[in-house]
C-alpha cells in the first residue's frame, strides 16, 4: 500500500516573503544546512519546534508549509 509523502514548501515561502536564507536562519536559529534540507525535501522527520520556529518566523501556518500529496492509485488498487 501506498501513503502518499509530505512536500514541504519552505523554499517557496522564502521567496515569497521575500527573506534571505541567512536571514531566515538568524531569526529561525536554525542552520543553513538545515535550511537547505527543508527547501530540498530532504527531511524524512520533523521536528515540531522548528516547525513552529518556521511558521513564527515567515508569520504562516502549519498548512501553508507542508503539503500532503496522495499517492497515484493504480487500476488494481482502485477496484479494491
Amino acid at each position: 500500500m501506498r501513503y502518499g509523502t509530505i512536500r514541504i514548501k519552505l523554499d517557496q515561502l522564502l521567496k515569497e516573503s521575500g527573506l534571505s536564507k541567512n536571514k531566515f536562519s538568524q531569526r529561525a536559529e536554525m542552520q543553513r544546512t538545515q535550511i537547505n534540507n527543508f527547501c530540498k525535501n530532504e527531511i524524512t522527520r520533523l521536528d515540531t519546534d522548528v516547525l513552529a520556529r518556521i511558521c513564527t518566523v515567515l508569520n504562516c501556518q502549519i498548512g501553508d508549509l507542508l503539503e500532503f500529496i496522495p499517492p497515484e492509485r493504480s487500476a488494481d488498487e482502485a477496484d479494491s
